[in-house]
């Protein structure tokens, strides 16, 4: 395990967001999805693409709440540019399942 300065956990932002659209990514070399995720006022909508195909319908994602890093650079994936990366673990077979809030809080709130 790397361990980290408290600081640099500091500098990561995780944030929750809701996603507003959910689309299959066809270009994408493995299974995934274009999402659209709502952060609020502060950092508005931002594109990723999600391997999350496995437990998950596009439809069923609309209005998720999802955790997100939203300060990385932006990384190109095929033909999107991926502006956050949703956060999510491995179960059992490799598919993953998405990181959430067990409540609903405020689009935008930083994971403290």
């Amino acid at each position: 395990m790397n361990e980290i300065s408290f600081e640099d956990f500091l500098k990561v932002e995780l944030r929750v967001g809701e996603v507003v659209s959910a689309e299959p990514f066809a270009a994408a070399r493995k299974p995934a999805y274009i999402l659209h995720v709502d952060f609020g006022p502060e950092i508005g909508v931002l594109k990723s693409s999600a391997q999350i195909t496995a437990h998950y319908q596009p439809a069923e994602l609309i209005g998720k709440q999802v955790v997100a890093v939203v300060n990385f650079p932006a990384r190109q994936i095929g033909p999107i540019q991926s502006q956050c990366l949703v956060t999510g673990f491995h179960d059992e077979n490799g598919a993953v399942a998405l990181c959430v809030p067990d409540k609903v809080v405020p689009k935008g709130t930083k994971l403290l």
